[in-house]
């Protein structure tokens, strides 16, 4: 009796600061017998929830998770029993695989790896419509599913319940999906996120499956269910099994059935659930300083949000990392508008940044959260140290400046000499530079480069086959994706509802020529001497590539040496974007009367693209006003094709 009461409280304590964000509280219940098995009964956030323990649990503690009808055909968890594992349900009935179930699953899953210490890969059985929830919740969370064993599974909620196919359907049920995800009949007809969807990421994570159906099934038919999931998911590299039962008696037009040897099934999830060492956790690879108590409170309290997302090709590419953050954000503040920017941009790092924020990100109205990462491109450009700090200075300093209330992430992307110097005990020096800044203004921060690396080192994936590149491959994207979701996670597990929003300190500046009032300047601002045309519509005319934020815009162009241009200043810095193509050439510029100094235009790419190239010429000038001088200059590089000069924006930090 006393260690009950012991076990009582210390899960109340637990959850004291727990349930503050979230309306959640475990309250103990009884302990009864489930087939030779104690199983401890409890409430999960108000839900009937359930565990049954082995006699004698298997190292690491794996585990299976019920979804639906969790007493039906249990003589496979029961033999899973036998071998250590442990069987879970927590009662989300009737929400269909909702958005919301789903809420309720990471919740449930995160409770059950960090208070019971759980394997971090769970196997996942979906019974009927428990195929909804399994299949729902392991593409939103592939890194954490070991194996999906599904039993007559519903994969497509417009074949049942909506009977829009060859089954009968359940109209009663229909409505009930139409409730849950707050559809319209024609909404729920073109919704494309069923389970029979959108499986790349877990497909990529080489989960592999199992299904048990009845051939002759007329309640959710296998044509419109498990054949087309199986189909869809190993054209896209999937591993899936499909086990028809036919020896025995079929029922309930063929969808209720016998299990014929479920000692089988058991052996598949025992295989897969093999755990060799424990996985390394996320949150070993984050710091989590100013918190997202202001955008929390911000989507919470007052249903509008906006978020935003900075960086280079990494953060610009669909269907990643970034698709998936803002689905989540979405589902966990489901009564929220938000509005997410794309303010990413290949090739481009801090300094880029620091200069594109005003007009790519902050005049797109108040910033509530704010992605950045810069670390590839910094390495890839080679910033010196000194710019890595004004450049990611200047756009943690100005987005706070414009809003102190704006929570902001700063990530370190991973790439291979990143990876090459963790190897050799060495910290990237633009993580290094950008971390800095992170400590400076309390930012938060992962770790990318580093985690990658380290779960590569433990043998949990490869760079090769599973991560390939620093563009990330479907399974990359995933790793990524984990690593955010985890952070938010955490944050929001500390937030007091009760609280109000508090601004961020603006502190004083790591580096007092930072770029932290970075803006474009108009080209049609320059003031020309000789031999300069203005395109209003500039576009390549040579068939390279380009970068698509780059064209179709006004330029300032020079061929020929000795053309030059003039323009009137205030500010710390000065430079100028422009198109590096394969005839970029050598310019000479003046500031204020001094000598003439050069800068070559070309780069390592020009020879194949028209790259969006930022070049500072003086980052340490008194703040006032100045005049600058740029012309044209004879020399050029000896792979350059010719002189150009393609000024796209100038740059000043006022």
């Amino acid at each position: 009796m006393m260690r009950r009461i012991v076990i009582t409280l210390c899960l109340a304590l637990l959850f004291s600061v727990y349930s503050q964000s979230q309306p959640l509280a475990v309250v103990p219940g009884k302990s009864d017998n489930w087939h030779g098995f104690e199983r401890e009964l409890f409430t999960f956030n108000g839900r009937e929830a359930w565990i049954v323990n082995p006699h004698q649990s298997k190292t690491g503690n794996p585990w299976i998770w019920r979804a639906h009808f969790p007493n039906w055909h249990t003589d496979m968890d029961s033999i899973l029993l036998t071998r250590g594992f442990h069987v879970v349900y927590v009662n989300t009935n009737d929400m269909f695989g909702s958005p919301a179930a789903m809420q309720v699953w990471d919740l449930f899953y995160e409770y059950l790896v960090s208070s019971k210490h759980f394997s971090r890969k769970v196997a996942l059985e979906g019974v009927s419509r428990g195929g909804l929830y399994v299949y729902n919740w392991a593409k939103r969370n592939p890194l954490k599913v070991a194996c999906i064993y599904a039993e007559a599974p519903v994969l497509d909620f417009k074949s049942w319940p909506g009977g829009k196919g060859t089954g009968k359907g359940s109209p009663e049920d229909w409505k009930g999906v139409l409730s849950s995800y707050g559809f319209s009949d024609a909404q729920a007809m073109g919704y494309k996120d069923n389970p029979i969807d959108n499986l790349g990421g877990l497909a990529a994570c080489k989960v592999p499956i199992l299904h048990a159906i009845g051939l002759n099934d007329k309640i959710v038919p296998p044509s419109e269910n498990t054949f087309v999931l199986v189909k869809n998911y190993t054209a896209l590299g999937g591993i899936a099994t499909i086990y028809p039962m036919t020896r025995f008696e079929q029922n309930l037009e063929g969808h209720h059935f016998p299990i014929e040897h479920p000692e089988r099934i058991a052996d598949f999830v025992e295989a897969n659930c093999a755990i060799e060492k424990q996985l390394l956790s996320p949150s070993s690879f984050h710091s989590l300083r100013m918190g997202f108590q202001n955008s929390y409170l911000k989507f919470k309290n007052e249903k509008k949000g906006r978020v935003a997302f900075m960086g280079g090709s990494i953060t610009e590419a669909s269907g990643g990392w970034r698709d998936k953050v803002c689905q989540y954000l979405k589902e966990r503040f489901p009564e929220t508008q938000f509005e997410f920017i794309n303010a990413g941009i290949a090739s481009t790092g801090s300094t880029p940044g620091a200069f594109r924020l005003a007009d790519e990100v902050l005049a797109k109205g108040t910033v509530d959260l704010l992605f950045e990462e810069a670390a590839v491109n910094d390495r890839t450009n080679s910033f010196s140290q000194a710019a890595q700090i004004r450049g990611m200075e200047g756009i943690i300093r100005h987005a706070l400046i414009t809003n102190p209330n704006m929570d902001i992430v700063m990530m370190h992307f991973v790439d291979p000499d990143k990876m090459a110097d963790y190897r050799n005990n060495i910290e990237p020096n633009e993580i290094v530079m950008h971390n800095k800044v992170a400590v400076q203004y309390g930012v938060n921060t992962i770790e990318l480069a580093k985690e990658v690396t380290q779960r590569i080192d433990a043998g949990e994936f490869t760079w090769k086959e599973d991560f390939k590149d620093l563009h990330p491959s479907p399974f990359g994207q995933e790793v990524y994706f984990q690593a955010i979701k985890s952070i938010l996670m955490e944050g929001y597990e500390k937030i007091d509802p009760s609280a109000t929003i508090k601004a961020h300190a603006v502190t004083v500046p790591l580096d007092k020529f930072s770029y932290s009032n970075g803006m474009y300047v108009s080209v049609d601002k320059a003031s020309i001497v000789k031999d300069w045309k203005l395109d209003t519509e500039w576009n390549p005319k040579d068939g390279l590539e380009t970068r698509k934020q780059f064209v179709n815009m006004p330029a300032l162009i020079a061929v020929a040496p000795g053309a030059e241009l003039k323009l009137e200043f205030k500010g710390t810095a000065i430079g100028i974007c422009v198109a590096s193509g394969p005839d970029a050439g050598i310019i000479e510029y003046s500031i204020d009367g001094k000598p003439f100094q050069k800068a070559d235009l070309y780069t390592q790419w020009s020879s194949f693209l028209h790259l969006p190239w930022y070049v500072i010429l003086n980052d340490e000038l008194a703040r006032k006003n100045h005049r600058l001088v740029l012309r044209i200059s004879s020399d050029k590089n000896e792979k350059s094709k010719g002189n150009a000069c393609r000024i796209l924006h100038f740059l000043v930090n006022q």
